[in-house]
């Protein structure tokens, strides 16, 4: 580990020591000196190696588990990543992390958690307590320099709407993103968000000027979910950082992979990173249910565009901003190009990945030692014992 690292590492640890949302020395502030990263072009991933945290790993006294988002922060070195725990274990949280890949295979560190504060300073409730429960699935570190933000996935039963919010490093709350209506949460109609089907995907575009935010699903206008013999659609849409809609387009999903013997299966964006200003790497995560919760995953990582991957002077994707239903309408998708089918993964017998499991979070990680990118993946085990939190490792090749 680098001198840098371990400084970085020893004050985190000393920091990270309260529980307390309001902690100010957890604020995260990003080094000026260091640049962010711009534009990529993936041409493929080299698979480096992979690793699993236990399902009974704790840190700080909470559960590991859960992971749906992370995040590399190339100015400090750290990672942030968020579970999606609705405050049943603990309450709702993120932690920060180290992720080494000198040898490969991602050898990670967490190095204390840290919980989100409601706007009124409180920690957030679980569904018996009531209130504000929230569904965290995706964070993002503040490319301007301080803090983080993240998505939840609201609830329909009880009414509550997805957001997207700001957050100091320590939990505290500082904004609450506009939305647009569309987006809003109706639990006595079927309109609008699918329950569990929204905020997947978010991501800062490179410049930091704008950001994505991908559903994971249809809404109920646009048209049904993913089945065995058809894929759905689901909207990605493009802000300012003051909440301005730059445009908003239909992503072309897959049906899902198998036929299962249970129930509730499933396919889905799972997560999103922006690569420039047009593209994308989208993570398509179907789950097919095989019975007695046991669950077979299917992922695959595709690269979207608004322009033709084929041509990228030409406009390939209509913008749907505006459209209040894309059911039965002939629109011109964003283009989408198969990256990796991760079960081809499994064809190399390494014994670090004996299965692909729910991966839910995607990040660049640091420039590898040929000068080229890390991509890191992380998997959701749901708190489930059949399931396992992997982190998973490649190198872009341009």
């Amino acid at each position: 580990m680098p001198c840098r690292t371990l400084l970085l590492a020893a004050a985190l640890l000393a920091c990270c020591a309260g529980t307390a949302a309001a902690d100010e020395s957890k604020v995260i502030t990003l080094h000026p000196e260091a640049p962010w990263i711009g534009p990529t072009t993936i041409g493929s991933l080299r698979f480096l190696g992979a690793t699993a945290i236990p399902n009974d790993k704790e840190e700080e006294n909470t559960l590991v588990g859960g992971l749906s988002g992370l995040d590399y922060d190339p100015r400090s070195g750290t990672w942030v990543i968020v579970s999606d725990d609705r405050s049943e274990h603990a309450p709702a949280r993120f932690y920060h992390a180290i992720i080494e890949l000198a040898k490969g295979t991602p050898e990670v560190t967490l190095l204390g958690k840290t919980t989100f504060g409601q706007e009124n300073g409180a920690l957030f409730p679980d569904a018996k307590t009531g209130g504000e429960v929230v569904d965290p699935e995706s964070i993002r570190f503040d490319p301007s320099g301080r803090g983080v933000w993240w998505t939840s996935e609201g609830d329909r039963k009880l009414g509550l709407s997805p957001f997207l919010r700001k957050t100091e490093g320590n939990g505290v709350y500082l904004a609450n993103f506009p939305l647009p209506a569309m987006f809003t949460m109706h639990k006595d109609q079927e309109i609008g968000p699918r329950n569990n089907n929204t905020f997947e995907g978010l991501s800062f575009t490179p410049d930091g000027g704008a950001l994505w935010l991908a559903m994971e699903s249809a809404l109920y206008q646009d048209g049904p979910v993913a089945t065995v013999d058809a894929g759905a659609i689901a909207r990605f849409t493009k802000f300012d950082r003051d909440g301005k809609m730059r445009g908003q387009y239909a992503y072309q999903l897959d049906p899902i992979q198998a036929k299962s013997a249970g129930e509730h299966s499933d396919n889905g964006v799972s997560e999103i990173l922006a690569l420039d200003d047009d593209r994308l790497l989208v993570i398509e995560r179907s789950g097919v249910n095989e019975g007695n919760n046991h669950w077979t995953l299917h992922i695959r990582l595709y690269e979207a565009s608004v322009l033709d991957l084929n041509d990228a002077t030409a406009p390939h994707a209509d913008n749907v901003a505006g459209v209040e239903s894309l059911a039965g309408r002939k629109i011109r998708p964003l283009s989408k190009r198969l990256i990796l089918n991760l079960d081809s993964l499994l064809e190399l017998g390494s014994p670090s990945l004996p299965k692909i499991d729910n991966i839910e979070g995607v990040s660049f990680g640091p420039t590898l030692p040929d000068g080229n990118r890390s991509l890191v993946l992380v998997s959701d085990n749901n708190f489930n014992p059949d399931q396992i939190t992997q982190f998973l490792a490649f190198e872009v090749l341009p």
